[in-house]
């Protein structure tokens, strides 16, 4: 380049921001950080401004925030005048620079006198500095913070007090002498004193005394655990428990040429071992057997086997055939493994379905939620003022992607009630106020088209179904208010709520009447029908997804919810039998 420009561009940036501060305080280590052949070319003024900088952005960062940027790799060091400045700071920011700085012996031999004495003492944790150097500091009394090594003494006997030796190093002048105070006189101690006194920790107790804490406290929480057998097996004295038979999944085996089992995994050997793969006096058309004969590959076996519940049962055999060098039958080696279960398989897999469902949704709603941050931003001018037109573009676009979320906690609900991966939780709520509560909210929107619903239970009645009130409310919500998306104006939807007693328990029963636009559709629950922006929203997929995530939250909840002619029944599980009538629910 022509000309270095780069510390004015950072100059020129405005930090106000915790972040902002650190960016700024890392560019200027890098520009000042260089030796003074390359950054003679800058202008004075420039790099006088540039290090007012630096002392302003010290003073509004933590030390131990700039020593960390001073201590980070990947960049270089050779500055005396950056070095000279930080010996100054902090003794940690001192600390990281002086051992991070990459200088010349000349540079180290006219910096080092004029560091401050604190700061020379951190050059002695370095160990590639050049000889001169060391030598310096050495004629400046800078030595290294250890002590030197004791001089090996023969050992003193225990109540005579030892003579105090001097100890010296070649680069280390002698220690002043410290006076000794007389102590007061004392009884001697005796030996397990003395050894208690020396060996007490902060706490006062002595190191025997912990060690049988310890012990102490090792034996009570082993009393208060429950043994564990799998780990730990006993006999069964009268004691302990025998041991249950773990169920086993699968495990590996090898068979002889006569189809008996002499190796098998370790943990079910004892429990398979000389047993046969199939009976003696099976027939020729076992496949199993028949595969055995022909010493052809075993594939998908069944085999039934008697013994421990560990093993016992049906199992699945894989096996290949197993010849000498010279070509002769030795046997089988193979695994055994449990039939899949059907049903668990559908589960899983509707488990998996539903997994899937869930993270594509997860995917969508990252992208749709940065949406509505940076639309919310704009709208409440965050980041400065913004035209009313665009303020009004950003309120709407905020507002459809709340929609747009709304719809996936939908989906991902409805996948969730689906598989049995969600359950709707047990309390206690008043379907018959529920009901009055939602009509009463609905009628403000559909009164005015003549439309709504219309209760034909008593006003004071009430049923309580053993439903979370949360869950219950937004049951009610979901369903009336599909239902009332859908009337037409003029059109009136009759409800009507009743209790059924039988012999597996007690059940609400609510009675929905259908909309035309609804009683028309042959697929109900697959109905694509929305409502107009003017009027109710059914949801963002229609009322037929309204209506089939309604019908899992009653089924998971031990109702359901079916078309019945032109009219929706649903079914929810009573609190008790003939619980909280009391008005009469018909009339």
């Amino acid at each position: 380049m022509f000309f270095d420009d780069r510390l004015a561009t950072v100059l020129r940036q405005r930090a106000t921001g915790e972040a902002n501060l650190r960016t700024q305080f890392r560019q200027l280590l890098d520009l000042l950080g260089k030796d003074s052949a390359q950054g003679s070319g800058s202008d004075h003024s420039l790099r006088a401004a540039a290090w007012l900088r630096m002392e302003a952005l010290g003073q509004a960062i933590p030390a131990a925030t700039r020593a960390r940027l001073i201590r980070e790799p990947g960049w270089r060091f050779r500055s005396p005048d950056l070095a000279s400045h930080f010996a100054d700071h902090e003794p940690e920011v001192a600390a990281a620079a002086l051992t991070r700085a990459e200088l010349t012996a000349e540079d180290w031999n006219a910096l080092i006198p004029r560091l401050p004495v604190r700061a020379r003492g951190f050059l002695r944790l370095r160990r590639d500095l050049p000889v001169n150097v060391e030598a310096l500091l050495t004629r400046l009394g800078v030595h290294d913070r250890g002590l030197p090594a004791p001089a090996e003494a023969p050992p003193l006997p225990l109540h005579e007090e030892a003579p105090p030796a001097t100890l010296q190093s070649p680069s280390v002048p002698p220690p002043i002498p410290l006076r000794r105070v007389p102590a007061p006189a004392v009884s001697a101690p005796s030996p397990a004193r003395d050894w208690e006194n020396r060996e007490r920790d902060d706490t006062g107790r002595t190191e025997i005394s912990a060690l049988v804490e310890r012990i102490a406290q090792f034996r009570r929480d082993r009393d208060e655990a429950v043994p564990d057998l799998e780990r730990s097996p006993r006999l069964p004295l009268g004691e302990l428990a025998e041991r249950t038979g773990r169920p086993v999944a699968s495990f590996g085996f090898a068979a002889d040429a006569t189809g008996r089992i002499t190796w098998a995994t370790a943990e079910i050997a004892p429990a398979v071992v000389k047993t046969r793969l199939f009976a003696a006096s099976a027939a020729t058309d076992d496949p199993l057997a028949r595969a055995f004969a022909r010493r052809q590959p075993i594939a998908r076996g069944p085999v039934s086997l008697e013994g421990a519940p560990a093993i016992a049962g049906a199992w699945i055999v894989d096996a290949e055939p197993r010849f000498s060098e010279e070509g002769h039958f030795t046997g089988y080696v193979g695994r055994f493994r449990r039939p899949p279960d059907a049903s668990a398989a559908a589960s899983g897999a509707e488990a998996r379905e539903a997994d899937r469902i869930r993270q594509l949704l997860h995917e969508l709603r990252t992208p749709v939620t940065a949406v509505q941050g940076y639309a919310e931003v704009i709208q409440q001018q965050l980041f400065g003022p913004a035209p009313h037109e665009y303020r009004a573009l950003a309120a709407a676009i905020a507002a459809d992607a709340a929609r747009i979320l709304a719809g996936f906690e939908e989906l991902d609900r409805l996948a969730r009630l689906e598989t049995g991966a969600l359950a709707i939780e047990p309390g206690q709520s008043d379907l018959a106020g529920l009901v009055r509560r939602t009509a009463a909210q609905l009628a403000s929107v559909l009164d005015p088209q003549d439309a709504g619903l219309t209760i034909a239970f008593a006003e004071a009645s009430s049923l309580l179904i053993a439903i979370d009130p949360e869950d219950a409310e937004a049951l009610m919500w979901r369903l009336l208010a599909s239902l009332a998306a859908a009337c037409a104006p003029g059109e009136r939807i009759v409800v009507s709520l009743d209790p059924l007693i039988g012999a597996g328990g007690g059940m609400a029963r609510l009675v929905c009447g259908l909309p035309a636009r609804l009683a028309a559709e042959a697929q109900l629950f697959a109905a694509t029908i929305k409502s107009t922006p003017s009027t109710i929203n059914a949801g963002l997929f229609g009322t037929g997804f309204a209506l089939r995530l309604a019908r899992a939250e009653a089924r998971a909840a031990g109702g359901d919810l079916k078309r019945d002619g032109a009219a929706l029944v649903v079914t929810l599980p009573l609190l008790s039998e003939g619980a909280g009538l009391p008005g009469a629910l018909g009339g």
